[in-house]
């Protein structure tokens, strides 16, 4: 995600002295930019390889494409702080974008001629302490470049988890909170943004703030959800509860768009928190007359079936479905169809 400043195109000088002089022979600007301390930390995590670079260059929706001058390859947030605080005391500002894994769809993860800062990186610095879970299993610690898969699995060994996901789990946790994280328990349990107990930015300024609700509260709701322009996310604290032991899953298919809409608005009604009549997911899609089987995520349902769902497809042009999930345990077992 981008925090933008305006750059000449001459800026990686700056950055990399020692290693561009010889490429890109701007010697003479050396005389009149002076290298401050914070670089001097991370010079050697600047990279100019070429896979980096066009690794950097684009994401999943291939729609944008901007190149970096360069990417950071950071072992600690104290160098992301470094390169941002190079940036804002600069009298050649630069655009700095952290990337996650890169799932973003119009380039908020780009730096046309700025630094885009690899989050990933910092997973292999981390010696396993990048999702820490408390002993009373009330919330986990995670870092912001950490998968929520990893989060999931971490969390499990301790009989919790948290409540709202995405529907594909290889996201970073900074990338869906600089979003919105949205699936199918947000009806009931809200966005991943609406379950975060305090998180750690680094601001504009290269500050490392802790922030809450209750703690620099306008730079914590700024940051939820702000695609990257109030900070990088580097870490957060986000709520746990007891995972669930057994799932009813249910996928009803309609051919009536009223009868589609008017249970699927029945069922979101019902979405108390600590509701035991509300659905704990709940999910809308189509399956439309062209293109792949798989477009209508035939996975999902038995091969036995497939022939019957073919035909309803092809009479109707569209079917309506909606994806149902209750929670049970053996106490509630003999309910759960209910």
């Amino acid at each position: 995600m981008a925090v933008s400043f305006p750059i000449p195109s001459y800026f990686t000088a700056i950055f990399i002295i020692s290693r561009l002089m010889s490429i890109i022979g701007i010697s003479k600007h050396w005389n009149n930019i002076k290298l401050r301390p914070p670089l001097d930390n991370i010079t050697d995590k600047l990279s100019l390889d070429p896979s980096a670079i066009e690794s950097a260059s684009q994401d999943f929706g291939h729609i944008v494409k901007s190149i970096p001058k360069a990417v950071l390859q950071p072992s600690s947030i104290v160098d992301i702080a470094s390169l941002i605080s190079f940036s804002y005391n600069s009298s050649i500002p630069f655009t700095i974008a952290a990337k996650g894994h890169g799932h973003s769809v119009r380039g908020q993860a780009m730096a046309s001629d700025g630094v885009v800062v690899n989050m990933a990186s910092m997973k292999k610095h981390r010696n396993g302490t990048g999702i820490w879970v408390s002993n009373d299993g009330v919330y986990a610690d995670v870092g912001g470049e950490q998968l929520w898969i990893d989060v999931l699995n971490a969390t499990l060994k301790h009989g919790v988890a948290p409540v709202s996901w995405t529907d594909y789990l290889y996201l970073t946790v900074g990338g869906t909170l600089s979003n919105g994280g949205i699936s199918g328990q947000s009806f009931r349990y809200g966005p991943q943004i609406s379950n975060v107990y305090e998180m750690d930015v680094i601001t504009g300024k290269a500050e490392i703030v802790t922030c809450s609700p209750n703690k620099n509260s306008e730079l914590f709701y700024a940051a939820l959800g702000g695609l990257g322009q109030f900070g990088i996310i580097t870490r957060a604290r986000i709520p746990l509860e007891p995972a669930p032991k057994r799932v009813k899953w249910i996928r009803m298919l309609y051919n009536d768009f009223t009868a589609f809409t008017r249970d699927q608005e029945l069922l979101i009604s019902i979405n108390g928190r600590h509701d035991s009549h509300a659905l704990d997911y709940l999910e809308g899609s189509l399956l439309m007359d062209h293109g792949s089987p798989d477009n209508w995520r035939s996975s999902f349902f038995p091969p036995k079936h497939h022939p019957k769902i073919i035909s309803s497809i092809t009479n109707h042009r569209i079917i309506y479905c909606l994806e149902v999930v209750k929670h049970y345990d053996d106490q509630t077992q003999n309910t759960v169809d209910k």
